[in-house]
């Protein structure tokens, strides 16, 4: 099983919203557990998803002559703190590259070059955007969409989670 079958599979078990998933084949075998996942006292899994009404938000204290249309409330902030999503990409219809897996997350192919892609370069679908290193396997993300890129979200060299935010790109610039 090569790293696009892998990141394949990994896609199918966070669409399906599954809690934990186990794949064993020859000598090859991973686990998976998502954000659906949790332990119980007792250490029985247990879903760890419950639906949260979300909470009114708070205006921040305005000074001078602004308008409320011209602050913006801490719902309305351009990144959610809880999990680095921008909540600005829906409003302005960019699309989010994302990590197909858990790993060490590079701009480039090695410290002498430069990144892959900075903002406000154009990509095109299969671009090389950039590298996530996992168990010292150095997987290439590649581009989903043509665009821009408006943002590089995740920090060089820095650990990200499955299904981060890595960059924002603009498919109509």
């Amino acid at each position: 099983m090569d790293s696009k079958e892998i990141q394949e599979l990994l896609k199918l078990v966070n669409r399906l919203e599954l809690a934990e998933f186990k794949f064993r084949e020859g000598e090859m075998a991973f686990s998976v557990k998502t954000k659906f996942y949790s332990k119980s006292r007792s250490g029985e899994s247990i879903p760890a998803y419950v639906p949260v009404a979300p909470m009114a938000p708070v205006a921040p204290a305005v000074s001078g002559s602004s308008t409320p249309a011209e602050t913006k409330s801490t719902a309305e902030s351009d990144t959610d703190n809880t999990s680095g999503t921008p909540t600005g990409a829906a409003k302005e219809n960019l699309v989010e590259i994302r990590s197909p897996i858990v790993g060490t997350f590079y701009r480039s192919a090695s410290p002498e070059k430069g990144p892959y892609v900075k903002p406000g370069d154009k990509v095109e679908v299969g671009t090389v955007v950039c590298i996530v290193e996992a168990m010292k396997l150095f997987n290439e993300i590649e581009s989903e969409v043509s665009g821009k890129i408006v943002k590089v979200v995740a920090e060089d060299a820095s650990p990200v989670e499955y299904d981060q935010l890595l960059f924002l790109i603009d498919p109509n610039g």
